[in-house]
């Protein structure tokens, strides 16, 4: 296969995976505000499924529901994809999350997502489900102004005179959680802003890569695998990503240990995260969100808003979407 066939599977895949995560998000949100997490999740992960293996493509997932013996749809190492019974498509690792924020979806909140990032063969850090420290900022921050190991109010410094901004200017967002709770004392008593969400990390790290976010620097710990779908957005978008992962007990670092994790200190980078410079992502949005409006049903149809980008050419593509379900085929105008 030359270049040029690459290419253009490249984009022609790229919009194929928006379809992807627009099925996994109409599903889901036939869920909205009905209390019931793992029955938004189940709907999600199926349609997700589905969509998959419609693509001629020989996918495998490295980030997904968790361990086979844990997840029977959409495990890690499950291969999907029509290429494994054909022999065509290219070879890919893909990660994904059908639904980031099923709490979120279950209580009718906002920023629940569906997503999909998918790469070169062996592009993508096989992080094991464990929490990671993680630390995130825009395109605009250069990333030595990043440190994990740093108290926040430098790390805070750092970032006000990248941005050419006084501390009490900087809006930092962190995960409400009873962990961060001396994380966000210091923030505070830095000088900066904060703004608290309740779930759905991905979006969050996202949303320093966009200055109409307001959101100046994500910082806290979340769930590894999220941590290396933030970073497969921050490729195609720009940002940087610092990731350590957290062990609480035996289990988990026998869990890393089995996907070749030996070195439990390691600071992970952006490129570490998603070494690939030939990355997609997308993702569509179930509830509103920051980046992306949820799904809006109708009768006999809905609307989704969609986003895709690649790292190798650097387009971000936003996708509004109508679909007819009256149809035996559901018209998605890309």
């Amino acid at each position: 296969m030359n270049s040029q066939e690459q290419t253009l599977i490249d984009r022609n895949l790229a919009l194929e995976v928006v379809r992807v995560t627009e099925a996994a998000a109409l599903a889901a949100s036939k869920l909205i505000g009905r209390g019931d997490e793992k029955e938004a999740d189940a709907v999600a992960v199926d349609a997700m499924r589905d969509s998959l293996n419609s693509l001629t493509i020989r996918g495998r997932v490295v980030i997904g529901e968790g361990e086979r013996d844990e997840a029977p749809m959409l495990y890690i190492g499950e291969e999907v994809g029509l290429g494994w019974r054909t022999g065509q498509g290219p070879k890919i690792d893909i990660a994904l999350d059908p639904l980031e924020g099923t709490t979120i979806t279950a209580q009718g909140g906002n920023n629940a997502l569906s997503v999909v990032a998918m790469t070169d063969e062996g592009g993508f850090l096989n992080a094991p489900d464990v929490y990671m420290e993680k630390m995130a900022v825009g395109a605009h921050i250069h990333p030595s102004a990043l440190d994990l190991d740093a108290p926040i109010g430098d790390v805070l410094r750092n970032v006000s005179v990248q941005k050419g901004a006084k501390v009490e200017d900087l809006m930092v967002c962190i995960l409400d959680r009873p962990r961060h709770k001396d994380l966000i004392q210091a923030v505070r008593e830095a000088g900066a802003r904060i703004t608290l969400i309740q779930d759905g990390d991905v979006s969050a790290v996202i949303a320093t890569a966009d200055p109409q976010t307001g959101i100046d620097l994500y910082v806290g710990s979340g769930g590894a695998p999220e941590g290396v779908l933030a970073a497969a957005a921050l490729q195609c978008i720009g940002g940087f990503m610092l990731g350590r992962l957290v062990f609480r007990n035996k289990d988990e670092i026998a869990r890393a240990e089995r996907w070749g994790i030996t070195d439990r200190q390691k600071i992970y980078t952006t490129s570490d995260l998603a070494q690939s410079e030939n990355v997609i992502f997308a993702a569509t949005g179930v509830t509103d969100g920051t980046m992306l409006r949820g799904v809006r049903r109708f009768p006999g149809g809905a609307k989704t808003s969609s986003i895709v980008m690649r790292s190798k050419s650097g387009t971000v593509r936003r996708v509004e979407a109508e679909h007819n379900f009256n149809r035996k085929t559901w018209v998605s105008g890309v």
